[in-house]
């Protein structure tokens, strides 16, 4: 196992090993954050999501590279919404989604996919098995984005499906760190789905005793 992860990076270059390590370390990080329902889940993110979408751009894999661009961005999104406050109170709390919350994710996940596989398709990609993996995990993160910027608990489902499909996948890849993160992640991300819903039932309950 230990050969196997470091055998991915016999002829990686120190800059792309250190680069990988530290997107590994703040991408741990901004989960953990994400997890507490702390804001510093974004400025962690945007570190090793905009380090991730170089690393991914350079070795071709168009379809990660998009995801990572996007959460750059959906993090500068989640940012403001978090940080948004009335009368010294956070506007957003956390809820699950309604009908129209669920058709809106719905639209996403498709929308993603149709995106991203007219990109592989307009830049003349050979499509893998491994590739439709990638497209199918894009539409659930890209989703899954969305919903955490509105911290609905529902976010957590879709990151523990994604994080379970592409954790071999970069294994697969020989990107060993990246994998292992995904592991890590997807522990993660169980644990705070059962937090966040820990929270979710309290405050209702105080709503019902009110």
């Amino acid at each position: 196992m230990i050969e196997f992860f470091l055998n991915a990076y016999k002829n990686a270059s120190m800059i792309q090993i250190i680069l990988e390590f530290v997107a590994f370390v703040f991408g741990i990080l901004s989960v953990w954050f994400a997890k507490k329902e702390n804001i510093l889940v974004y400025p962690t993110g945007l570190i090793a999501t905009i380090i991730t979408t170089y690393l991914l751009y350079v070795a071709g894999y168009l379809g990660d590279m998009m995801i990572n661009g996007y959460f750059s961005i959906m993090s500068i999104y989640g940012w403001y919404k978090w940080a948004r406050k009335k009368n010294d109170t956070e506007v957003i709390a956390i809820s699950r989604t309604n009908n129209k919350e669920k058709i809106t994710g719905m639209v996403f996940f498709f929308v993603t996919i149709f995106v991203v596989f007219g990109i592989y398709n307009f830049f003349d990609y050979e499509i893998k098995t491994a590739n439709y993996i990638d497209i199918f995990a894009s539409g659930l993160f890209f989703t899954g984005m969305w919903y955490m910027a509105n911290k609905k608990i529902e976010n957590w489902t879709l990151w523990i499906f994604g994080d379970i499909i592409v954790t071999p996948l970069y294994a697969y890849r020989g990107m060993g760190m990246l994998s292992l993160q995904y592991l890590i992640f997807t522990i993660l991300a169980i644990s705070a789905y059962l937090e966040w819903k820990k929270i979710l039932n309290s405050s209702q309950n105080q709503e019902v005793q009110k």
